[in-house]
């Protein structure tokens, strides 16, 4: 492992481009006393399953922890993590989530990637009155006083996607996804977007979390001959579903297919030359040209490697500790609610570009960036859009 370049970021306060911004500083850092420390818990899956996915965000919340505390840290506290595994399991997730908040007295926790473990822990910390800053994008339909979304929920990705399709590569479309809350929720969006745009939804087909064998529903793609597919298939059920569709004559060089759950990591697993070609949504690329963001990707890099890639979440949950100190700073308080009303419009200066919290409903103001896979595993971005207030219970 690459040792950590002494350069740090720092997050300065005040407007826009100022309060927020992310900049270098090569000042020593001034530690306090070991009891000086506030407390803060990170929960991912380092095992199982899902760690494959969250693995990398921890490292990229560890990151921002690094640099905040090499500025001297929160209110004059240096940030001390306790990391806890919640093992791809989700009363894992719920039992780690009440030992953060009741024995450890944690001020906050940045954790969870997946829905159901999102939705296992939210009661603890609403009982325990906690604050969960969650870091994926994700179907909506949901507010808690007790989290910050910090990633886009679905009406943020999917409206954009079919709008740019319909622009740029066609009006009829075949919807694939796993099948679970996400992607059903994403095509109950998805539909209605393709109609407005005087476009046809051609097919709709469902694959079980974890399935590896897509030839009956690429049979139905090819039969239908979309302009268009739009994918919410999810996890390692990518890499068969690439491969397969390359081996079907599918490739991205003659099928436009379009994901809003492959980001650079994902691609990774995928394998590049599986990739090339097709197209993603999110609302962040590794690829973004902005100092921001470069100082971002090369201290990922000098900490865990110069074959490191960062994609989405590992974005989003590096900006969630940014989003909290400066919201504790603001609030001149660690208090939850203190540090939840000091969120409201909230804004930051982050890899992604200027983004800011909702007045209200604890998600974030996005921008949506459409990027075509590259034979480098990274993408070149063909679209962005301006900033998208979050709407987590649209009309369907």
């Amino acid at each position: 492992m690459a040792r950590m370049n002494r350069r740090r970021f720092l997050i300065t306060g005040g407007k826009l481009a100022a309060a927020g911004a992310l900049t270098y500083s090569g000042l020593s850092p001034r530690i306090g006393r070991a009891a000086d420390t506030v407390k803060v818990g990170i929960l991912h899956s380092l095992s199982g399953t899902i760690a494959i996915a969250e693995a990398a965000i921890v490292d990229a919340e560890r990151l921002a922890i690094d640099e905040i505390n090499a500025q001297g840290g929160v209110l004059g506290r240096r940030i001390e993590p306790i990391i806890e595994d919640g093992a791809s399991d989700w009363p894992t997730f719920a039992e780690k989530a009440r030992k953060l908040l009741v024995r450890d007295k944690v001020a906050v926790v940045f954790g969870c990637y997946t829905s159901a473990s999102r939705k296992s822990v939210l009661p603890v910390f609403e009982q325990n009155k906690g604050l969960l800053y969650y870091p994926t994008y994700y179907e909506g339909q949901e507010i808690s006083k007790n989290c910050i979304y910090t990633a886009q929920e679905a009406t943020q990705s999917v409206i954009a996607a079919i709008e740019w399709l319909a622009a740029n590569k066609g009006k009829s479309f075949f919807l694939v996804g796993s099948d679970y809350i996400y992607p059903r929720t994403c095509n109950k969006i998805a539909k209605p977007t393709i109609a407005r745009v005087g476009g046809r939804t051609l097919g709709e087909e469902y694959a079980p979390l974890g399935h590896t064998e897509f030839s009956s529903i690429i049979n139905k793609i090819k039969a239908a001959k979309p302009d268009c597919i739009y994918s919410t298939v999810v996890g390692g059920s990518n890499v068969a579903f690439y491969k397969q569709l390359n081996a079907a004559g599918l490739s991205g060089a003659k099928q436009t297919l379009l994901s809003t759950v492959v980001s650079e990591n994902e691609i990774d697993g995928i394998g590049r030359d599986n990739a090339v070609g097709y197209y993603a949504c999110m609302g962040y690329f590794q690829s973004q040209k902005s100092a921001t963001n470069d100082r971002f990707v090369k201290a990922i890099k000098a900490k865990y490697g110069q074959e490191r890639v960062v994609g989405d979440p590992m974005e989003c949950g590096y900006t969630g500790v940014h989003f909290w100190r400066l919201a504790a700073e603001k609030a001149k308080s660690f208090a939850v609610e203190k540090v939840v009303a000091a969120s409201s419009n909230l804004e930051l200066d982050a890899p992604e570009g200027k983004i800011k919290l909702h007045a209200s409903n604890h998600h974030t103001w996005k921008h949506a960036r459409i990027g075509v896979a590259r034979a480098d595993g990274q993408f070149d971005i063909v679209h962005e859009s301006p900033l998208i207030e979050p709407n987590p219970y649209p009309k369907l």
